[in-house]
């Protein structure tokens, strides 16, 4: 069974990236035990839009910006991809930012060397790697998110109130309140994680010589179809397990001390130092490190995924360099521009809230064309997206626009 998790695993724990531990930090500190709820709304959207997601790559053997090429006008596929583009490379460079941050906490240094570092460690062992090689890497850095288990349990948690804000929703007519809340759909929910676990299901479909898209080998469909909900629902568990971890430990710290400004992950691990403790703050600080290894070859294999497919280059990370050289020029450019993010003068605690808030304003077009995407035969064949499935994808995307039209309201008014 573990040997199946493979795309739904490691897509649920990037989504744990550094902006997104500064985003639920942010939250749990601000708001208390009271925003704990939202994981309990994001999950079933959530696990909901990357099977969705997950069934346009095994079905079709192409990833979403693959589809949008082959079945829609050309001004929609880049009206998708160049925003995704533009927001993953963001993403990169305050996840680089916060990363970078967290080492000088720990041992001291240069944070512009450190950020130079780990994009170029993240870039060259994508490149260099063998597939199945990576991929087993991926999987295994993963556990690092369990260090924020740690974390829960090593500072003084009243269960009762805990347990309290998890049940009972809290909701406040504020543009504070809208902004938060969409923060942390939009670093859940985000678009990267679509692209990324689709072309991830047609990549691993034609890496296997059995395997073949279901609308060619639609006899396929139920073992492959029972697979990727069991991979999807683990990965999107464990992601908000960890999430919830996270906004739980910064509110029973942070939010009781009065301390309810914290706007990266670096600053709440610093935070929790003279409140939690030296064990808490250390293992706090290295789950940063170890989740923004996993992420930023995410972020910048979907990008390179998205613009692959928009323009009909020969794509994949189970290809030589040589054979994909601008499919892997793509992925390093995105790298380096967040590499340069890093040393532009840039605030990189607004740039990693802010992030998150962007993908949730991306990923409200993205998730409507994916809809309308998979319930057209002549994409999926006769594997349309149906019944629930269908009604928690529409659900997910309408409590995404919500979000943003009710942050944008409050702005205006």
């Amino acid at each position: 069974m573990l040997r199946q998790l493979g795309p739904g695993l490691i897509t649920g724990a990037s989504d744990d990236d550094p902006s997104g531990i500064g985003t639920y930090a942010q939250a749990g500190a601000q708001l208390g035990f009271g925003i704990g709820w939202t994981m309990f709304l994001t999950f079933p959207l959530m696990a909901a839009i990357q099977e969705i997601s997950a069934r346009i790559g095994r079905t079709t053997g192409h990833g979403i910006a693959g589809n949008l090429c082959r079945h829609y006008p050309g001004w929609l596929l880049y009206s998708v991809v160049t925003p995704l583009f533009l927001a993953n490379t963001i993403n990169i460079g305050a996840d680089l930012c916060a990363m970078a941050d967290v080492v000088k906490l720990l041992i001291g240094g240069p944070g512009a060397v450190y950020a130079v570092a780990f994009g170029a460690i993240c870039a060259l062992a994508t490149i260099v790697m063998n597939y199945a090689h990576y991929v087993r890497v991926l999987k295994w850095m993963t556990l690092s998110l369990f260090t924020y288990v740690a974390a829960l349990f090593a500072v003084g948690m009243p269960w009762g109130e805990a347990l309290l804000g998890i049940l009972v929703p809290k909701l406040a007519w504020s543009s504070e309140f809208f902004t938060t809340l969409l923060a942390i759909l939009g670093t859940t929910i985000s678009p990267y994680l679509f692209f990324w676990q689709a072309s991830q299901e047609a990549e691993d479909q034609r890496v296997d010589r059995r395997a073949k898209p279901l609308v060619k080998a639609p006899w396929q469909a139920f073992g492959a179809f029972g697979r990727i909900r069991a991979d999807t629902l683990t990965g999107m568990a464990f992601s908000n397990l960890i999430a919830l971890a996270i906004i739980l430990t910064t509110a029973a710290t942070l939010n009781k001390a009065g301390i309810t400004s914290v706007e990266s992950s670096a600053q709440a691990a610093e935070a929790l130092r003279p409140i939690a403790g030296e064990f808490a703050f250390v293992i706090f600080a290295l789950g940063i490190v170890g989740t923004g290894l996993l992420a930023v070859p995410v972020l910048a294999g979907s990008a390179a995924y998205a613009i692959g497919e928009a323009c009909k280059w020969p794509i994949g990370l189970s290809r030589k360099p040589r054979d994909a050289a601008a499919f892997y020029s793509t992925l390093a450019g995105s790298t380096v521009l967040g590499i340069t993010i890093t040393l532009a003068p840039i605030d990189p605690i607004k740039a990693l809230y802010w992030t998150a808030v962007i993908n949730g304003l991306v990923a409200v077009p993205v998730m409507f064309v994916m809809m309308i995407m998979t319930a057209q035969p002549r994409v999926m064949g006769k594997f349309t997206i149906k019944g629930w499935l269908r009604w928690l994808g529409w659900a997910a995307t309408l409590a995404m626009a919500a979000c943003a039209l009710g942050m944008i309201a409050r702005w205006i008014v």
